[in-house]
């Protein structure tokens, strides 16, 4: 599944499932820009990935809500490598909140993010993308509970249902430019700040853990193993799909996830 020549940008790419993906992207021979808003993160990462695969990485900070920011991460991508092969829309906000207590603020927060800024991403690489006339991959993030709903989280189940609804919709209108989009679904994963927030406890993951058909919770690499094939030319006939990776856990128990 070689990326060799391939130029990617991941957003949210300065730690947990992000940096997972961008690292392998790059140990796979791809350049690779990855954003966020704090910088001394990205600058932090830039390093770890850089010692890891002895790639070519590109760091900027960036707001996805901020659709010039978008841009300047666009042009600065092109000035550095020339085009624009892959995205990954991997940022992300979420919390826990009944839906009668959820403020107008907390709502808006997560569907700019989630929602919002996956629309500025796609639109502006796809416009990118179609210009190019190359073709390219996108690939979006979502949940499980897109399609099955979730209590507690229904701003972030509101918005990644819409970023898959966006997934589908765009895999149908751009195929004619040749690009391909796709989606991933996690599970739980360990070392990632959605089920630090979603399963604060050890009890609430050892229940994860009883209730997945196959005893456990999801590692990075799961997650970078299922993008770096959706993203390669292995998929080249995977449009508009989204692959779950969670053990099968949404269908034999969907109350946590």
């Amino acid at each position: 599944m070689s990326l060799k020549g391939k130029t990617a940008i991941v957003t949210g790419g300065s730690n947990g499932m992000g940096k997972a993906m961008a690292t392998r992207f790059a140990t796979e021979g791809a350049n690779v820009v990855i954003t966020g808003r704090n910088e001394e993160r990205l600058a932090d990462t830039k390093k770890e990935i850089t010692k890891e695969a002895n790639a070519d990485i590109l760091t900027v900070q960036m707001d996805v809500r901020n659709r010039e920011d978008v841009k300047q991460t666009i042009e600065e991508t092109k000035k550095a490598y020339g085009s624009i092969d892959i995205l990954v829309n991997n940022a992300a906000g979420n919390f826990i909140c009944p839906a009668e207590e959820l403020s107008p603020n907390g709502w808006k927060s997560v569907i700019d993010i989630c929602l919002n800024g996956t629309w500025n991403c796609t639109q502006l690489v796809g416009q990118e993308m179609i210009e190019q006339k190359t073709g390219g991959v996108m690939l979006n993030m979502v949940a499980t509970y897109a399609w099955t709903g979730q209590a507690a989280v229904v701003h972030s189940a509101t918005a990644k249902g819409g970023i898959l609804a966006m997934t589908r919709s765009l895999a149908i209108e751009w195929g004619k430019y040749g690009i391909r989009l796709n989606a991933i679904a996690p599970g739980v994963i360990e070392n990632t700040g959605g089920s630090e927030i979603l399963f604060s406890s050890e009890e609430a993951v050892q229940q994860v853990k009883e209730i997945n058909p196959l005893g456990s919770v999801g590692q990075l690499d799961d997650i970078a193993d299922a993008a770096t094939f959706l993203v390669s030319d292995q998929s080249r006939y995977v449009n508009g799909d989204c692959m779950t990776v969670d053990g099968g856990q949404w269908i034999a128990n969907n109350r946590f996830m």
